[in-house]
């Protein structure tokens, strides 16, 4: 009988915790033990044996539950996730890694090959994104409107920008006619 009631008041617990909060959340422990179990190894035959084993034993459920009742919890009442993610590691295309450091007001990235940082910065006053880099600000991006962006060029002249893919195609184009959008010296 007492088992029945401890069940009984765990339902009710987890039930009332998805209820009172509805979050979906970041799932910051999850994602961290996911992208853990997807580096680990350097081989996608043991990631999968490394997954299955943390099925079987049950890591991703705790994760998942913990992040249910506790994590996400937080991050709806609070605004921020105690777990989530504010660093990631990516590889590019061009076979160098990036570290990727999200902050209040924008990123920082660090190719780690070459060692160069770029600070990618939102004024939310103007509602300009700029880019720093070896001490020198440039704005090369301010919203207008939903539909509408100013893009800057190296000399601070504007060319506004729809927000669709003709808007980005023009763009595109303009950056290809050797007009640079933002100064990296």
């Amino acid at each position: 009988m007492k088992r029945n009631k401890f069940t009984m008041a765990i339902v009710v617990l987890l039930c009332s915790c998805l209820m009172f909060s509805s979050c979906i959340g970041s799932f910051g422990l999850t994602s961290k033990l996911h992208n853990w179990n997807k580096g680990v190894g350097g081989n996608k035959f043991v990631s999968e044996l490394v997954f299955l084993a943390f099925c079987i034993l049950p890591a991703y459920e705790l994760s998942v539950f913990a992040d249910v009742i506790i994590f996400n919890s937080i991050e709806f009442w609070s605004g921020s996730n105690p777990i989530a993610e504010n660093t990631q590691h990516l590889k590019g295309e061009n076979g160098h890694d990036f570290l990727v450091k999200t902050h209040q007001n924008g990123y920082t990235i660090t190719d780690e090959t070459t060692n160069n940082t770029i600070e990618l910065a939102f004024d939310d006053n103007d509602k300009s994104w700029s880019v720093e880099t070896n001490g020198q600000s440039t704005k090369f991006m301010t919203f207008i409107d939903d539909n509408h962006v100013n893009m800057y060029n190296a000399n601070g002249e504007s060319m506004t920008i729809e927000l669709s893919k003709a808007g980005v195609m023009a763009y595109q184009d303009m950056v290809k006619n050797n007009i640079a959008i933002f100064a990296c010296k």
